[in-house]
């Protein structure tokens, strides 16, 4: 079945990971035998090869680039115009892609529309493009806000205000505190563009300020949900209920730590945890039982986001494995229309409403 994934991290596995996304997974892996200096190597699912196998023909692909201040100790740079240059490398990477017929560029409708033809044609996709939305993790590397009309004339189209800790626009995953006038410039912005706002990663305040401030598109490209896994990163049943209110799609994210409770980064299996595709399940049907209809799920995986087999669904070898999910939802009583709806046709009636 054609699957959109609404969250993969192609450009820092290929830069920050050094990993050619052109050849197999098994290619990749092999090559990445002995090295220690992070604790996914040789553990990667996510190749281009493997997204054709999968039938996963269009991803939102993301740039990322934190900056951190002095007494901020999580990994980034130390300015803006550092954060701003990382991006950039990462957009040349997708650039050089699309310029060896791997991938293209989706950034309206005329060319959603047209990759999407190609994609569900009947023909084989083996050497079909992917198509990427081009999606900022973080505004941390917008370094002033006219930054952020070059790089939507670039093709940036949903930006993420924040990611982990405090942020230069908003907080993010394990802070508190609000955006303020700097962030609503930003949100202001955004919306005079018509760029779409990736609620993930804020911090509860942040994200309800965002929701008073915004009044553009809203997703959430991978989230789960709190009442399952309890932590600020996951979505409280009435953020759930404000984002479904506000038309928007959450993606389903295959990270083992939100889906499964008391998950220990770097001690827990996931088979001893037992989480897998199973659980992907749970949280979705989670969402639509808020929801009282499967209108506002996709799949936002963000698989090799910085881990890899040892943190994923153990029934999940790659990401081609996302196409279990369909007989996994039809057990669980979803009906076609409700399955083809979360593999792809959730993210499309978004964009082609957010872009029409």
């Amino acid at each position: 079945m054609f699957t959109i994934d609404a969250h993969l991290d192609l450009s820092m596995n290929a830069l920050e990971w050094n990993r050619d996304l052109r050849q197999p997974i098994t290619v990749i892996n092999d090559r990445e035998k002995g090295l220690t200096d992070k604790p996914d190597r040789g553990l990667g699912v996510v190749s281009l090869p493997e997204l054709r196998k999968g039938n996963i023909g269009l991803v939102v692909a993301t740039q990322i680039g934190r900056y951190v201040a002095p007494e901020n100790p999580l990994p980034g740079w130390h300015s803006p115009e550092q954060a701003w240059a990382q991006t950039q490398g990462q957009v040349a990477w997708y650039k050089a892609m699309e310029d060896v017929g791997e991938m293209v560029q989706v950034n309206d409708l005329d060319s959603l529309e047209k990759h999407v033809k190609l994609w569900t044609n009947g023909a084989t996709n083996q050497n079909t493009p992917v198509g990427y939305i081009l999606s900022l993790e973080g505004a941390d590397s917008i370094v002033t806000i006219g930054h952020l009309e070059r790089a939507y004339n670039y093709g940036l189209r949903a930006v993420g205000p924040a990611h982990y800790g405090p942020g230069m626009y908003a907080q993010g995953t394990d802070a508190t505190g609000y955006m303020g006038p700097k962030g609503h410039e930003l949100l202001k912005e955004m919306e005079r563009l018509n760029i779409i706002l990736d609620a993930t990663h804020l911090c509860d305040d942040s994200f309800w300020e965002a929701l008073d401030h915004f009044n553009g598109h809203v997703w959430a490209s991978h989230n789960n949900c709190r009442a399952l896994v309890n932590h600020n990163r996951q979505y409280s049943d009435e953020m759930i209920k404000a984002l479904i209110d506000r038309g928007a799609v959450i993606g389903a994210a295959l990270d083992a730590w939100m889906m499964v409770p008391n998950w220990v980064r770097g001690v827990s299996e996931p088979r001893k945890m037992n989480c897998n595709l199973e659980v992907m399940i749970d949280h979705i049907d989670h969402i639509c039982q808020i929801a009282g209809n499967a209108l506002h799920v996709g799949m936002g995986t963000d698989l090799d986001g910085a881990f890899g087999r040892e943190q994923c669904p153990y029934d999940l070898e790659t990401i081609a494995d996302l196409q279990k999910v369909p007989v996994l939802l039809k057990k669980r009583g979803y009906t076609d229309v409700d399955i083809e709806n979360m593999m792809h046709g959730n993210w499309l009636q978004f964009l082609r409403k957010a872009w029409e």
